[in-house]
């Protein structure tokens, strides 16, 4: 079982934030819109508390 410090996991964290932030570089002048505000912030609470029950 990985553990929340797992080196692992982090990486992959720091692969798909990067990858995030590709993808909406094109928005860079512009606000991203809401709803993906609003969806990130659910799945990083989501995974928040995936992490806590473990």
């Amino acid at each position: 079982m990985s553990s929340v410090n797992d080196p692992k996991k982090q990486r992959i964290e720091k692969y798909i934030d990067e990858n995030l932030k590709k993808v909406f570089s094109d928005l860079e002048d512009d606000q991203m819109p809401d709803q993906i505000i609003d969806l990130l912030s659910v799945l990083r609470a989501q995974d928040e508390r995936l992490k806590q029950e473990k």
